[in-house]
């Protein structure tokens, strides 16, 4: 007997209906529709098209103009095509620049405050709580005091004249920001951003099980093959999370110029400096236009790369 018509849709109907339902339910978990997520987010999405798009956009165009700060190619600009981005690429002071940046950042950011911070975070480990707060309070003093503050306070503690270093060393009239400038700043950096680094390594560390330490010291391992067979497989995550975010910070970082304001000559002249200088004190607009772009290209390689190293490291 055949089966009546009306049997064959009503089974493709409950077969086809739980697989939609539950696809649904997997990309909305919330239960708030298209329209209401969308509306949620529109605010947001706002305001980084007005404080981070727009601007990069503007950067953009400016960077192919001959906009300057007075004059009267401020008033009617003229469009010069990649003539700006030519002349960077050919400019030996924007590459003194970035290799200025490149130590920087390398040496008081990357070593520096990476290194220090998790030195801080190690051995404070099993200290008096009273001398770990209190080393913490002085270590995040340096981070949280605003920057005109910490620079007044560096120039006079390294002034050639009644400097507390000076006095200190007994080396009267040495002049450490003429003599030392690179090394000056990138301490002054070390001592101004490591209080991060510090505690990010101290959430990290109360991740390493103590069994494992406990089992790595009762099988006689040393505080070094401690470090790199145990701590370290921990901490890896939060190692490439924390160089990442310190490289960018320090690569943009305009502190120096508080300090040394890129001299003598161009020693210090980090990229936001010359940036700074090029579009402020020169009052080349377009041309600066130019180098933010350039900088910001380094900025998504440096980001790019660190994210593809996450990957590996999540992929392991």
């Amino acid at each position: 007997m055949p089966s009546p018509p009306d049997e064959r849709p009503v089974e493709t109907a409950d077969r086809v209906a739980p697989s939609e339902s539950g696809r649904r339910a997997t990309t909305d978990v919330v239960g708030l529709g298209t329209a209401r997520a969308v509306w949620f987010v529109a605010p947001a999405m706002l305001l980084i098209g007005i404080f981070l798009l727009f601007p990069a956009l503007w950067t953009l165009y400016i960077g192919s103009t001959n906009f300057e700060r007075t004059g009267p190619n401020h008033v009617n600009p003229e469009y010069t095509g990649i003539d700006n981005y030519t002349s960077v690429l050919s400019d030996p002071s924007f590459y003194n620049s970035l290799w200025v940046t490149l130590l920087f950042v390398v040496f008081s950011a990357v070593i520096g405050q990476n290194g220090l911070g998790f030195w801080l975070a190690w051995s404070l480990r099993r200290v008096d709580r009273r001398v770990r707060r209190t080393v913490e309070a002085l270590v995040l003093l340096a981070w949280i005091l605003p920057s005109s503050v910490v620079a007044f306070l560096w120039i006079a503690m390294l002034d050639r004249h009644g400097g507390t270093v000076n006095m200190l060393l007994d080396t009267p009239g040495a002049a450490w920001l003429v003599d030392y400038p690179l090394a000056s700043i990138i301490i002054f950096n070390i001592w101004r951003g490591t209080a991060f680094s510090m505690m990010l390594y101290s959430a990290a560390l109360s991740s390493v099980p103590p069994s494992h330490l406990e089992t790595a010291q009762l099988a006689g391992a040393t505080g070094a093959q401690t470090l790199r067979d145990v701590v370290f497989p921990h901490i890896r995550g939060h190692v490439l999370t924390n160089t990442l975010l310190i490289t960018l910070w320090t690569f943009n970082d305009f502190g120096p110029f508080l300090i040394t304001a890129g001299g003598p000559g161009d020693q210090t002249e980090v990229a936001a400096v010359y940036l700074y200088n090029t579009a402020i004190r020169d009052g080349d607009l377009g041309y600066s236009g130019a180098i933010s772009l350039m900088i910001l290209l380094a900025n998504v390689v440096m980001a790019l790369t660190y994210r593809r190293m996450l990957r590996k490291r999540s992929a392991t």
